[in-house]
C-alpha cells in the first residue's frame, strides 16, 4: 500500500497483564478470597488502549503509522515501548517517555466462562497534554487519530479545553483528524463530566468522529441510558439501537461540527452518517475525500460479516482502523464501510487485540469473494448490492457509489 502521508495514532496506551486462570466450578468467588493462595498459569504481556490497538491494526493493514502514547520511565514503560517496537521500529518514533511518572497498566482477570474483570491504573495517560505532541510529527501526518480521552484526565477536565486545543493543533497542521471515545466509569469523576459541552468544544476540529452507540448514548443522554440499563438489567444496550435513534444521535454530533459520524454497533455492525456540506468534507485535511460530493449527505449501515468468534478484544479499534484505511485510500463510502466491518471481523477470529488483522488487500479479496454477512439489525434501511457484500442505505440517503472488486487500491 502506497500512501503519501503516515497516520499518527495518539492517546491512551497501557500494558495488559493477563494471567492464565484455570477453570473452577465455583467461579470467580473461588479466586478473589482474602488470604488465599490461588494456583495460576503464566502471564501474557501485551499493549492495550487505542494507540496500541488502532495503531497496530493500521500497521498490519499496511498503513504507515506512528504511535504516540505517553508512558513513564519505569519497567512497565520500557516493556510497552519494546512491544510496540517489536511490531516495527518506526512505530515507536512518537512515543513519549515522562520522567518520574508511572506507566498505565491493566490486570485482566479472565476466568474461563466468566466475563472479564479489569483492574486499571491510568498512570501517565492522566498527564497527557497538547504540549506533549511533537510538532514535526503533526507536520508530517496525513491523519491524526486520537483515542480514549475519557480515560485521560487532562483531556476532560476544565471543560475539555486541553482536548479541544490538541485537536485544533492537529487540524491547523493540516492533518485529517479523527476521534474515538471510551465509556468512563459512571461512578467516577469522568463519568459525571459534562460530555455534551466537551464534545461541542472538540468536534469542530474533528473530521471523523468514531464512538460506539453506547458510549455516545451515555454521554449525550445519560437519563435515557440509565433508564434503558435499569429496564433491561444490563448496560448492553445495542438492542435499543434503532435507525431513528442512530439518526438522531448522528445529526446532533454533525451539528456540533464533525464531518463524518460513525457509530460502532458491536455484533450488529457499523452505522455512518455524513454532513451535507461538500465544502466541509473537502476541508478535511490532507486525506480529504477525492470526491467530496460522494461523501456528502450519506446515511449508510453495514452489518458484520459472519465469522467464528474467538475473542472481541480490540474489535472496535480494528473496525476504526479499517474505516480510516478506506478513507485514506480515497474509497467510496460504501467500500470504506465494508472494509471497516471486514477488518473488525478478521480481528475477532483471534483471541487477542490485533493478530487477526491481515493486509488490506486480503480483507478486500475476502469481501469481493462473497463473504457472508450477518442479518442487519436496525430497521428502516434498504439494501444496496455491492460485489458479494451489502451496505444498507438510510431512507434519506442521497448518494450513490459502487463497490469495486479486486485486491485493493
Amino acid at each position: 500500500m502506497v500512501l503519501p502521508y503516515p497516520a499518527v495514532v495518539c492517546g491512551h496506551i497501557c500494558l495488559d497483564v493477563i494471567p492464565t486462570l484455570y477453570d473452577r466450578q465455583a467461579g470467580v468467588d473461588a479466586i478473589l478470597v482474602p488470604g488465599k493462595l490461588v494456583d495460576i498459569g503464566p502471564a501474557m504481556l501485551s499493549t492495550g488502549g487505542a494507540v496500541s490497538n488502532t495503531g497496530l491494526a493500521l500497521h498490519r493493514l499496511g498503513v504507515p503509522a506512528r504511535l504516540m502514547g505517553k508512558v513513564g520511565d519505569d519497567r512497565f514503560g520500557e516493556t510497552i515501548v519494546d512491544i510496540v517496537r517489536g511490531h516495527g521500529a518506526e512505530l515507536a518514533d512518537g512515543m513519549i517517555v515522562a520522567a518520574g511518572e508511572a506507566s498505565s497498566y491493566t490486570i485482566v482477570i479472565s476466568p474461563p466462562g466468566i466475563d472479564r474483570i479489569f483492574l486499571h491504573c491510568t498512570g501517565a495517560n492522566d498527564t497527557f497534554e497538547a504540549a506533549d505532541v511533537r510538532e514535526e510529527l503533526l507536520r508530517e501526518a496525513g491523519l491524526f487519530h486520537f483515542g480514549y480521552p475519557p480515560l485521560m484526565r487532562r483531556m476532560w477536565t476544565d471543560g475539555g479545553a486541553e482536548l479541544a486545543a490538541l485537536l485544533a493543533k492537529a487540524k491547523a497542521a493540516g492533518a485529517t483528524v479523527s476521534l474515538d471515545l471510551a465509556r468512563p466509569d459512571p461512578d467516577a469523576e469522568a463519568g459525571r463530566a459534562d460530555w455534551r459541552a466537551i464534545l461541542s468544544r472538540a468536534l469542530p476540529s474533528v473530521d471523523l468522529f468514531l464512538p460506539s452507540f453506547e458510549e455516545i448514548l451515555f454521554m449525550l443522554r445519560r437519563e435515557e441510558f440509565d433508564a434503558l440499563a435499569a429496564s433491561g438489567g444490563t448496560t448492553d444496550l445495542l438492542p435499543y439501537a434503532t435507525e431513528a435513534l442512530l439518526l438522531d444521535l448522528a445529526d446532533e454530533l454533525l451539528g456540533m461540527g464533525a464531518a463524518v459520524v460513525a457509530l460502532k454497533l458491536g455484533e450488529y455492525g457499523l452505522y455512518m452518517k455524513t454532513c451535507d456540506s461538500a465544502e466541509r468534507l473537502a476541508s478535511a485535511g490532507r486525506y480529504a475525500p477525492r470526491d467530496a460530493a460522494a461523501w456528502t449527505s450519506r446515511e449508510l449501515y453495514a452489518p458484520c460479516f459472519d465469522v467464528r468468534v474467538a475473542g472481541t478484544t480490540g474489535a472496535g479499534d480494528c473496525t476504526i482502523a479499517g474505516l480510516l484505511t478506506g478513507w485514506m485510500l480515497g474509497l467510496a463510502p460504501e467500500e470504506a464501510l465494508l472494509g471497516a466491518v471486514g477488518t473488525g471481523a478478521c480481528n475477532v477470529e483471534r483471541p487477542d487485540a490485533v493478530s487477526g488483522v491481515p493486509p488490506w488487500a486480503a480483507v478486500r479479496r475476502r469481501i469481493a469473494a462473497g463473504w457472508a454477512q450477518r442479518p442487519p439489525k436496525p430497521a428502516g434501511f434498504r439494501r444496496t448490492a455491492a460485489a458479494g457484500a451489502s451496505v444498507w442505505r438510510g431512507p434519506g440517503d442521497a448518494g450513490g457509489g459502487t463497490f469495486s472488486e479486486g485486491e485493493g487500491v
